[in-house]
């Protein structure tokens, strides 16, 4: 969706009107009937609540609509006017109207408060679909949206977000797209045509230079597909010269079967999108990247596919992960794992990161734990944990932290190897970041987002429609901008 900003109301603008009130404070020069028709629809300007009503105005039918925004001094404020941007969206995107005139200038707004709603807006607005056959009513018409007594300020305030924008609507993209459409090369050629301009370095690894590295985890998943792995490390200098990187790392099945263990074929459709860690990896640098933050970071993302055929591999093969440590593989479809944990010797090894967060779709146990509500956060260092809990808490990407230690590491030794890749039923994600663990070199921060239940939703969002979310994106860049760039 376009933006276009106006210094004030003028001819010309859109029939499709819009304004955001704060709750239980409708603009006195409303006319009559919409204040009458609001109270009578019990429209009182609640977080998301919307009215609609055509008018008379200067000899012309307009279509106006009012945007609940809350509570002023309500402490989620920001969320609210997302929402309130984002309720504009769902309830006119396909309405036919091509353009919405959007004043800003009734609710007690901040240049940043109105950008908050400028986000939700745009966010709330984006789809990617491939039916041909849809009804008109179906089809979007929104495209622009002319802004109108926006506080000073407004405008900057907007260009600091639109990069994030770019970001999250990138790995919905990609999470969206179908496995013969996504998958480990054309991944890495998405985003290298996604990248062009952007001054973000990149690094390609193929299957042969892998293996030269002694990579057998991540190889050992992909063997049994015809779709060539790929490890891609997308780098951001944006801080000093000499600084050590911030590392995300994200697990990038862009299909998984469940290998020889393989999944039950009832919604297995939805593997598709099992790639969403590294999807909000390359989402996450290209919104840094385009804005330009004043900080280093390397993604990282391990490209795979995971299929059963006469070559795949096997449960109870033994491989030798790039760390030299070797894994007995009990289940073939806890191969995101194997994935991460050479994706993060490899980053350590070639870039020395200061604090590695990675991002993996890796356990249906920890959509068992917190339903679609929260990502499960394994971290052994508290400052780094509570630096993503803010960003997390500040974004509306909601983090729940989960236990690790000593306990449960032991429920993966294995007795011919130095561990296997699964434990028992029972803390399924925990045993998970267990794992990873023992590839992170002491001393090094480092976090474990398990994102199964948030990158892909079945019924629509605050600022998001069903389907890829594009979570993480967000969460990570608030983090670099709290912490790395203040």
């Amino acid at each position: 969706m376009k933006f276009t900003f106006r210094d004030a109301a003028a001819a010309g603008l859109p029939r499709l009107r819009a304004q955001i009130v704060d709750q239980d404070a409708l603009p006195a020069d409303l006319e009559p009937a919409v204040i009458e028709g609001a109270e009578a629809a019990r429209f009182s300007g609640k977080v998301g609540q919307t009215f609609e009503i055509f008018v008379s105005r200067g000899g012309a039918v307009v279509r106006l609509a009012l945007a609940g925004a809350g509570q002023a001094s309500a402490a989620d404020r920001t969320a609210a006017l997302e929402k309130a941007g984002a309720a504009l969206s769902a309830r006119f995107l396909t309405s036919g109207e091509t353009a919405i005139a959007l004043d800003l200038s009734l609710a007690s707004l901040s240049a940043e408060d109105a950008a908050a709603v400028l986000l939700g807006l745009r966010l709330r607005a984006w789809r990617h679909d491939y039916r041909t056959r849809l009804k008109d009513e179906q089809k979007v018409s929104l495209a622009e949206a002319v802004i109108t007594g926006a506080p000073a300020g407004t405008e900057a305030a907007w260009n600091a977000l639109e990069g994030v924008v770019a970001g999250v609507e990138f790995t919905r993209e990609l999470v969206t797209e179908p496995a013969n459409i996504i998958y480990p090369e054309s991944f890495v050629e998405r985003c290298k045509a996604r990248f062009e301009g952007t001054g973000v370095e990149i690094t390609v690894l193929d299957e042969t230079e892998m293996a030269a590295l002694g990579m057998g985890a991540l190889l050992g998943v992909a063997q049994g597909s015809a779709r060539k792995p790929r490890l891609l490390a997308l780098k951001w200098n944006g801080g000093a010269a000499d600084e050590k990187p911030v590392a995300f790392v994200g697990k990038g099945v862009t299909f998984d079967t469940g290998g020889i263990s393989i999944k039950p074929a009832a919604g297995m459709e939805d593997m598709k999108w099992d790639m969403g860690g590294a999807g909000a990896v390359a989402g996450a640098l290209l919104a840094l990247a385009k804005r330009k933050a004043k900080a280093n970071i390397v993604g990282v993302c391990g490209l795979v596919e995971n299929m059963p055929d006469g070559n795949a591999q096997r449960p109870g093969d033994v491989v030798t992960s790039m760390s030299g440590q070797t894994i007995e593989v009990i289940n073939t479809d806890a191969e995101g794992r194997l994935v991460l944990c050479d994706a993060i010797t490899w980053v350590q090894k070639e870039h020395q990161p200061t604090a590695i967060v990675d991002l993996a779709t890796l356990t249906g146990a920890i959509i068992i734990s917190l339903a679609h509500e929260y990502a499960g956060m394994f971290c052994n260092d508290e400052p780094l944990a509570e630096k993503l809990n803010a960003a997390g808490k500040a974004t509306g990407e909601g983090l729940w932290r989960m236990p690790i230690g000593p306990a449960y590491d032991k429920m993966i030794d294995s007795p011919i190897a130095d561990m296997k890749n699964v434990g028992s039923r029972w803390g399924g994600s925990i045993t998970a970041a267990q794992f990873i663990q023992r590839f992170v070199e002491t001393g090094t921060p480092w976090a474990h987002l398990d994102i199964a239940g948030t990158v892909w939703v079945d019924k629509p969002g605050a600022t998001w429609d069903k389907g890829a979310t594009g979570f993480g994106v967000r969460l990570l860049d608030r983090f670099v901008r709290d912490n790395l760039e203040a």
